[in-house]
């Protein structure tokens, strides 16, 4: 049985990146909705956020055969969407033919600055074929990730199981901080609530994850940035903010206060950050 509509659309993205699974991260929804697949992760009594878009991290090189990603994309049913002027163009790869439905995009690190020596944006490079955006931070999401083993158990449509990499929990609460200031309002509250429900996944394992920041997240960050992750228990939430009042009414299904988000999401990070 599928889980919901959209984990056949994953699953078709899945086939698509199979040559690539063991090099490609899965990151920002999709990966939150992936930890609940870990066997570290608590069951929870709520449904996980839903979001259309797959986030797809990839290093800046990868290795093609016989058919890049693009090929198999197309191959499988996706298309493209070309956003904004850059060369080249920012890239979303629907499935099928509706816009608003299942999408996945390339997202790869960017190092050094968001221009080049003649002043032309920096913010995309063609990887495996297809169009990946540059943006800072994630490298830490490529770094040690965890992994999730999908099967029909699961609802999975696979006749295998499919092995797929997925953002570390710690790196992905840790680039959701140092990004927040860049998000717009509805993002932040967003990913505020991604924080919380990230924690209360793996609140039994706190001390795991603290040694993950110790050993693989905060080494390889500049150390303003790993001070702007320490600091985010008392910054973020040190009051109830306007984004946690936002991220409070986004939890639907369940009674959830602003003070028991900043609670919880204060309690956890200062055990794995502090």
């Amino acid at each position: 049985m599928i889980l919901d509509p959209e984990f056949a659309s994953f699953a078709r993205l899945m086939d698509s990146l199979s040559p690539w699974l063991d090099q490609v991260v899965i990151i920002g929804g999709w990966a939150h909705r992936l930890y609940r697949f870990h066997p570290s992760a608590q069951r929870l009594d709520y449904p996980s956020l839903s979001t259309l878009d797959t986030d797809v991290a990839v290093p800046a090189r990868i290795a093609v055969q016989k058919q890049d990603i693009h090929e198999r994309l197309i191959a499988n049913g996706f298309r493209e969407e070309f956003l904004g002027n850059n060369r080249p163009p920012a890239t979303h790869y629907h499935l099928g033919s509706e816009k608003s439905g299942f999408y996945a995009e390339f997202l790869t690190p960017l190092t050094g600055s968001a221009h080049t020596r003649s002043g032309r944006s920096n913010a995309t490079v063609r990887i495996g074929g297809v169009s990946s955006q540059k943006l800072r931070h994630i490298e830490i999401l490529l770094n040690a990730p965890w992994h999730v083993e999908l099967s029909d158990t699961e609802g999975f449509p696979s006749v295998q199981t499919v092995r797929v990499q997925i953002a570390s929990p710690v790196g992905f609460m840790a680039q959701k901080i140092l990004i927040h200031q860049k998000r717009s309002p509805s993002e932040r509250a967003k990913d505020i609530l991604y924080l919380h429900d990230t924690l209360q996944l793996f609140g039994s394992r706190l001390p795991e994850l603290r040694s993950e920041w110790l050993s693989y997240v905060k080494p390889q960050l500049h150390v303003k940035s790993a001070a702007m992750v320490e600091r985010a228990p008392g910054v973020l939430f040190g009051t109830v903010s306007n984004s946690i009042r936002s991220a409070a009414l986004m939890a639907t299904g369940r009674v959830l206060s602003p003070e028991a988000i900043r609670e919880s999401c204060q309690f956890g990070l200062m055990r794995i950050l502090q």
